[in-house]
C-alpha cells in the first residue's frame, strides 16, 4: 500500500519463510501459535530488552572499572559525528539539486525565449517533459531495482524502527546511497516533493552505521564501539540521527528534538535527550557553516536546507485569531481529504501495479504530467508583472511585454522550496487571484499522485507549497472584502496556510510549531501558528489519522501507539495469547533445536524444567532464549559435551560479533556424523533467567503498557503454578 513500501518483503525473505514452513521429516514439531485468528503482519520486533544472562553478568564483573566513563564518552563522540555527517550528506544533496536546477531552468528559459519568438509552443513543452522525465527515470530505476525501501520520505519506516519493528534493510548503507541520489533526481525532475523529509531517514541510517563500528555491506569490522552492538543501544543513536536530519532540513535543532520526542522515539531517558539535542545542534551548525561558505555568506545565515529567508516582523491583530483558526480548520479538512485519496490510490497501486518496470513507467508519466500542467498554466494564464518584484532566478517573459515576467511560470521554473519562499516573501499583488486559484488544485493533485511513486521524496514541501498558495489566496480575498485594511499581509497568511495544510496532513503540533518558528525566526508569531496547527489537527483527526500513521496502519505493522485500543478494554491475556508454545528444556538436544529452528520462523522460546520429551510444555518457566542465540550456539559448537574446549574462553562478544546480520539455520553446517545430533545444549548460561511474564488473567491494556514502556518483543504467559500457558508478541495486538 504505502509509499514507504512498508508491506513488501524481499524475495529472499519470502523464500526463507517458505523454507521455514516445511514440515520436518524426522520429528513432529509443536505448533507455536494455535488460534482461530492469525496475526496478519509480516513484520517482526526488535530485541530492545537486554538479556541479563550469565555471560552478561560475567562481563559486568570483569570489565574495566572505567568502561562506563569510556562508553559515555563514546556516546557523545558518536553523537557528534552523527550530526556532522548528517549535515554533510544534506549539503551534498542541496548543492547537487541547486546546481542541476540552475542548469535545467536556465536552459529551459532560453529554450522558451527562442521558440516563443518564432511562435513555437511545442518544442519548449517537449524539452520540459524530457528534462523532467530523464532524472526521474534514473531515480526510479535505482529505487525500484536496487533498494525499494528507499522510496518515499522514510519517516514512517524510522517511526516503526524506533517503536521496535524490524523493517528489513531500513538502516543499510545502500539505502542511504539510493535515498540521497533518488532525492536529487526526484526534485530535479520537477516532481511534487522535497528533500526535507528524507533527511530524517538519511540521519537514521548514518546513526545506525556509525554506532556499530563496522560495515556489513563492505564486510569490514573496525573493532570500534563493540559494546553498542545490540538493538537497545542502536535505537538510541537512531533517535539522534532522526533529530539531526530534521535539524539539517529546517535549521531547527529544538524542533528536531521535539520531532523525535513527538513522532519518532518511543523510549526516552534524560541522557538521551541531551545527546539528541547535541546531535541536532551540531547538524544545524555544520550545515549552516558549509552552505553559508558555499553561497559566500559572511554572517552564516543559511540555517537549513529549507531556507525561508529572513522574515520581517509579522504583527497580528487579535480579531485575526478566529481567521487563523478557520484557516486551520480548512487545512485539517484539506489534509484529511488528501490522505483519503492518497491512501486509496496507493492501495490500488499495490494491488494492480506489481511489475517493477510499470512502476518506473508510472513515475516517468507523472513527471511528464507535471511538466504538462506547468506548460498549460504558463501558456493559458496571462499574469504579467514588472521585473524586479520577483526573486526568481530565471524569470520567463513568455507573452509578456519587455521588462515583465510571467508570474504563473515563476511558480514552476524553480524548485518547490524556492516557490514556497517566493509565496512567503513576494510583495502584495505579485500573483493574480486566477493564477493561485488554478495552481492550488493542480499542485494538490500532483502531490497526491506523486507521494507513492517508486521514488525518494518527502511530503513536507508540497504541503507547505499548497498551503502557502491558498493562504496567499485567502489574503487576496480579504483584501477585496476589506479594501484599504493595513492588517492584511500576504506573507503572513501564506505562512498560516502553509502551517495549516502541513498540520492537517502530518498531524504534528508541538514539533511543527517549533520548526516553523525556528525556520521563520518569528517567535512573536508563535500563537497564530499554534492555533492554526491545533485547529488543523483536531479537524483532521475527526476523519482519519495523519499520513504517516495511516500508512503504518494500512500496512498492518504491529505498531504500538501511546494507548491500548479500546477493543481490548476488558480483554484478558488468555484471549489473545498463543496457546501452544514451543518450549525448550534446560538441557536440550541439538537435534530438537535444529528441528524447531528449521520448521518454525519464531524468534524466542521459553526455557522450562528438565522434563521428558513429550511433555516440554508441562515444565515450569525457567528462562527465555532467542533464536539468534541458538544459531550462534550451533555455529560456535557451544555444546555441553565439548564444554572443556570453550568454557574458559566464551564471552558475550561471541554474540555481538554476529550482530546485526545473524546467519540463518540453513547456513549452519553441522557434522555429518549422526552422533553430532546427540549432543546437548545447556541453556543455563545463555538464556535470560528473568524474562518478563504475566499471569493469564492479566488485562490486555496492562500488557500493552508493558510492551509500550519496555519495548518488549515477547511476553510469556503463565498460570498459578508458573507453567507456560501461552506467549504474546506485539502482533497479537492486531487481532
Amino acid at each position: 500500500m504505502a509509499p514507504e513500501r512498508l508491506i513488501g518483503v524481499s524475495d529472499s525473505e519470502d523464500e526463507e519463510q517458505k523454507n521455514n514452513a516445511q514440515t520436518a521429516p524426522d520429528d513432529a514439531i509443536p505448533i507455536f501459535r494455535a488460534r482461530a485468528i492469525q496475526p496478519t503482519s509480516k513484520y517482526e520486533g526488535l530485541d530492545y530488552d537486554i538479556c541479563e544472562n550469565e555471560l552478561w553478568d560475567k562481563e559486568q564483573l570483569t570489565k574495566d572499572p572505567h568502561l562506563k566513563i569510556k562508553k559515555d564518552f563514546a556516546r557523545w563522540i558518536v553523537s557528534l559525528f552523527i550530526g556532522i555527517l548528517t549535515a554533510l550528506v544534506g549539503c551534498a544533496i542541496a548543492i547537487s539539486i541547486e546546481e542541476i536546477s540552475k542548469i535545467k531552468y536556465s536552459w529551459l528559459q532560453q529554450a522558451v525565449r527562442l521558440n516563443i519568438n518564432h511562435g513555437d509552443l511545442v518544442m519548449p513543452y517537449v524539452y520540459y517533459v524530457i528534462m523532467n522525465a530523464l532524472p526521474v527515470m534514473i531515480g526510479s530505476l535505482l529505487v525500484t531495482y536496487i533498494e525499494p525501501v528507499a522510496t518515499g520520505s522514510g519517516i514512517p519506516l524510522v517511526k516503526c524502527y524506533l517503536n521496535g519493528i524490524k523493517i528489513p534493510k531500513v538502516v543499510r548503507l545502500k539505502t542511504l546511497v539510493v535515498k540521497a541520489i533518488g532525492v536529487v533526481t526526484s526534485v530535479c525532475g520537477g516532481l511534487a516533493g522535497g528533500k526535507e523529509g528524507p533527511m530524517v531517514h538519511c540521519g537514521a541510517v548514518i546513526a545506525a552505521g556509525i554506532s556499530q563500528g563496522k560495515s556489513s555491506s563492505f564486510n569490514k569490522d573496525f573493532k570500534m564501539f563493540r559494546y553498542f552492538r545490540d538493538d537497545h543501544e542502536k535505537r538510541d543513536f537512531v533517535v539522534c540521527g532522526a533529530s539531526a536530519g530534521v535539524a539539517a532540513a529546517f535549521g531547527a535543532p529544538i524542533g528536531g528534538l521535539l520531532f523525535a520526542l513527538e513522532e519518532a522515539a518511543s523510549f526516552w531517558n534524560q541522557s538521551l535527550i541531551w545527546r539528541t539535542l547535541f546531535s541536532a545542534i551540531v547538524s544545524s551548525f555544520t550545515l549552516n557553516l558549509v552552505l553559508s561558505a558555499y553561497h559566500g555568506l559572511e554572517n552564516f545565515t543559511y540555517h537549513g536546507l529549507f531556507n525561508l529567508g529572513e522574515f520581517e516582523a509579522l504583527p497580528f491583530e487579535y480579531f485575526e485569531l478566529p481567521i487563523f483558526m478557520l484557516m486551520g480548520v480548512f487545512g485539517g479538512l484539506s489534509g484529511a481529504f488528501w490522505i483519503k485519496i492518497n491512501t486509496s490510490l496507493n492501495i490500488f497501486r499495490d494491488k494492480c501495479i506489481k511489475q517493477k518496470w510499470i512502476r518506473v513507467i508510472e513515475a516517468i508519466m507523472v513527471a511528464a504530467v507535471s511538466a504538462s500542467f506547468a506548460c498549460l498554466m504558463m501558456y493559458l494564464i496571462n499574469d504579467c508583472r514588472p521585473l524586479g518584484n520577483d526573486p526568481t532566478i530565471n524569470p520567463v517573459q513568455l507573452f509578456c511585454e519587455d521588462n515583465e515576467y510571467n508570474a504563473a511560470a515563476a511558480l514552476w521554473f524553480q524548485t518547490p522550496e524556492s516557490s514556497v519562499r517566493s509565496l512567503f516573501h513576494d510583495p502584495p499583488g505579485s500573483h493574480k487571484i486566477t493564477t493561485l486559484m488554478v495552481f492550488v488544485p493542480i499542485y494538490f493533485f500532483l502531490s497526491n499522485i506523486t507521494y507513492g511513486l517508486m521514488v525518494s521524496l518527502g511530503i513536507f514541501i508540497p504541503c507547505l507549497l499548497v498551503g502557502a498558495a491558498w493562504g496567499r489566496l485567502a489574503a487576496s480575498f480579504l483584501a477585496l472584502g476589506f479594501p484599504g485594511s493595513t492588517f492584511i499581509n500576504p506573507g503572513k497568511y501564506a505562512l498560516i496556510g502553509a502551517a495549516a495544510q502541513l498540520g492537517g496532513t502530518v498531524r504534528m503540533n508541538i514539533s511543527l510549531a517549533v520548526i516553523l518558528v525556528e525556520t521563520t525566526g518569528n517567535i512573536w508569531f508563535a500563537l497564530p501558528i499554534i492555533l492554526a496547527l491545533t485547529s488543523a489537527k483536531w479537524m483532521g483527526d475527526y476523519f482519519n489519522e495523519g499520513i504517516y500513521d495511516t500508512q503504518i496502519k494500512v500496512s498492518k505493522v504491529p505498531f504500538l501507539h501511546w494507548h491500548s485500543p479500546n477493543k481490548f478494554l476488558v480483554t484478558k491475556a488468555n484471549k489473545i495469547m498463543s496457546e501452544q508454545v514451543v518450549c525448550v528444556r534446560m538441557k536440550e538436544s541439538v537435534e530438537y533445536i535444529v528441528n524447531i529452528l528449521k520448521n518454525t520462523s519464531y524468534h524466542g522460546f521459553p526455557v522450562v524444567d528438565q522434563v521428558d520429551d513429550i511433555n516440554r510444555n508441562s515444565g515450569r518457566l525457567r528462562g527465555f532464549i532467542l533464536r539468534t542465540q541458538l544459531i550462534v550456539i550451533l555455529k560456535r559448537s557451544f555444546f555441553e559435551e565439548t564444554k572443556r574446549f570453550w568454557e574458559q574462553k566464551i564471552s558475550i562478544e561471541a554474540f555481538r560479533d554476529e550482530y546485526p546480520r545473524f546467519p540463518s539455520i540453513d547456513d549452519i553446517k553441522l557434522s555429518n556424523d549422526k552422533l553430532a545430533y546427540k549432543y546437548t545444549i545447556n541453556m543455563e548460561i545463555f538464556m535470560n533467567p528473568s524474562p518478563y511474564k504475566v499471569h493469564q488473567a492479566t488485562s490486555v491494556p496492562r500488557i500493552f503498557m508493558l510492551f509500550r514502556a519496555l519495548g518488549l518483543r515477547h511476553l510469556v504467559v503463565v498460570n498459578d503454578d508458573n507453567h507456560v500457558t501461552g506467549i504474546i508478541s506485539r502482533k497479537d495486538f492486531l487481532k
